[in-house]
């Protein structure tokens, strides 16, 4: 058996350097590659991580050979075509969410990675969060009783520089919008993962409270209703003065849990005494778990909690709340159907 995955990081920025740092911690993780437009960047990148093999072109890199998976951490509107080509190369990949804009992109993706038998996850990250981890299986295993609400909110902050070093961040067309679909579906993400139903209708409102000259809403804030009834109220911003800690609440009929992830991530459960379940694999950060969960998936097998089919509804989600804050009503959640696509070109 084969006992180091070759990854190859496409994308060179913020989260990128955390990935590199994280993956160089993984003995069990070979970085191959790097690759960005900016070629310099990619120079700077390989050296400090001690990466052998540099490209500014993708399709460059994609020639590379004994290159087993591929993690994207590109601007939102490159996630369908470079992972449609990674999956068209037989490579395995990790991307950054949103896994794409649109729901139609996400589904193709889904139905390419399965009919394909590779492997496409999205980093949603905190699943493999401590905390959430525990607040979602007591919610998901029935010890907090039936589900009646959930309520999450990101009190994030983020200055001129953000839009600055970053332009994309700030075009509709290029992002497919802000605070929500960038920042805010991680909260939304763990809330579907944890109250265990689909989605079924969006309300939502999105404001820009202090970017003005921007594309994209700095805060939006929404509620979700379920399909077995259930309601969840999120918020998310870009606008906190200070950041603040970001805060999960599951109410059920038997007990609360409350999570935070500050100063450490941590659950609270309230009004019943739950046996806490542990992230599946080990690690000190989210996103180092979330990088081993990702290895053994491809490597050995092992389940991945978020691999692409888990993203649409979230993604969904997110498109009908942009869709309600248009309309200024409430929009129903258009889950898609996963069809073969084996023959197709």
């Amino acid at each position: 058996m084969q006992d180091k995955l070759r990854l190859a990081i496409v994308g060179c920025g913020d989260i990128a350097a955390y990935t590199a740092l994280l993956s160089r911690l993984n003995r069990h993780i070979h970085l191959l590659a790097c690759c960005d437009f900016d070629l310099n960047r990619a120079e700077f990148f390989a050296r400090r991580h001690r990466i052998p093999h540099t490209f500014q072109h993708y399709h460059d890199l994609l020639e590379l050979k004994r290159l087993d998976a591929i993690y994207l951490a590109v601007p939102h509107d490159l996630h369908f075509e470079m992972t449609r080509d990674a999956l068209r190369s037989g490579r395995h990949v990790l991307l950054e969410k949103p896994i794409t804009r649109t729901v139609d992109e996400a589904k193709s993706l889904v139905e390419m990675a399965r009919d394909s038998g590779l492997c496409l996850g999205v980093n949603y990250q905190y699943r493999y969060d401590s905390g959430c981890y525990a607040l979602a299986q007591a919610a998901r295993s029935g010890q907090l009783g039936k589900l009646y609400y959930g309520v999450a909110n990101l009190p994030w902050c983020r200055d001129a520089s953000y839009f600055e070093k970053s332009p994309w961040h700030a075009e509709i067309t290029r992002a497919g919008g802000g605070s929500l679909i960038t920042q805010g579906s991680h909260i939304l993400d763990i809330l579907l993962w944890a109250m265990w139903s689909p989605p079924k209708t969006a309300f939502a409102t999105t404001a820009q409270r202090k970017f003005q000259s921007v594309e994209v809403e700095d805060l939006a804030m929404g509620i979700v209703e379920l399909q077995d009834g259930a309601l969840l109220s999120m918020t998310s911003s870009m606008v906190a003065k200070s950041e603040r800690a970001i805060r999960i609440e599951i109410y059920g009929e038997r007990g609360t849990a409350v999570y935070s992830n500050q100063p450490l991530p941590h659950v609270r459960f309230k009004g019943i005494r739950v046996q806490r379940a542990r992230p599946p694999v080990r690690g000190l950060h989210a996103l180092q778990r979330s990088l081993e969960a990702f290895r053994a998936w491809v490597l050995e097998g092992q389940p991945y909690l978020v691999p692409a089919s888990e993203a649409l509804p979230v993604l969904a989600t997110v498109s009908a709340m942009y869709k309600s804050a248009k309309t200024g009503q409430k929009e129903p959640v258009t889950l898609p159907t996963i069809h073969s696509v084996v023959g197709s070109t």
